[in-house]
């Protein structure tokens, strides 16, 4: 299975902030949207970052509730890895799970595309499993 079927079940919206938009407008989006997180961006299609509600716990205790008006860009992560529609999710699943990764965008031609996060990876791994366990027990019943 490659991300692309994912994206072709989930939809390719994706919510984005501007980097220049505050903590406290972040929250609201987050809330808005019921999502942890969300990508950083200027324009809805290149990434500056990505920012969740983690990092802004952890940016509470530095800052207290003066963070609140910080703009995101302060807190985000910079340094964003994503994945292509094609990829594997096998290879996702893999390195989200090594880099402690929860939320990964999917880029083609240098454009935002999508997002997936672990729980769409578990889900489309737990609907493969569950289809080839239903071939197997038809085949099974089938048998002569």
């Amino acid at each position: 299975m490659r991300i692309r079927d994912i994206l072709r079940r989930k939809g390719t919206a994706v919510v984005t902030v501007r980097p220049e938009a505050t903590v406290r407008e972040l929250l609201t989006t987050l809330a808005e949207h019921n999502i942890g997180a969300v990508v950083v961006s200027p324009d809805g299609g290149t990434i500056t970052g990505i920012v969740s509600e983690r990092d802004v716990v952890r940016h509470l205790h530095e800052f207290g509730a003066d963070l609140l008006d910080r703009p995101v860009e302060q807190i985000m992560t910079a340094e964003v890895h994503t994945c292509q529609p094609g990829a594997r999710v096998d290879d996702l699943r893999q390195t989200m799970t090594e880099r402690r990764i929860r939320h990964l965008p999917v880029v083609e031609n240098d454009r935002l595309v999508g997002i997936v996060s672990i729980g769409d990876v578990v889900k489309s791994t737990i609907d493969a499993l569950e289809s080839e366990r239903e071939h197997l027990v038809d085949y099974i019943q089938r048998a002569p």
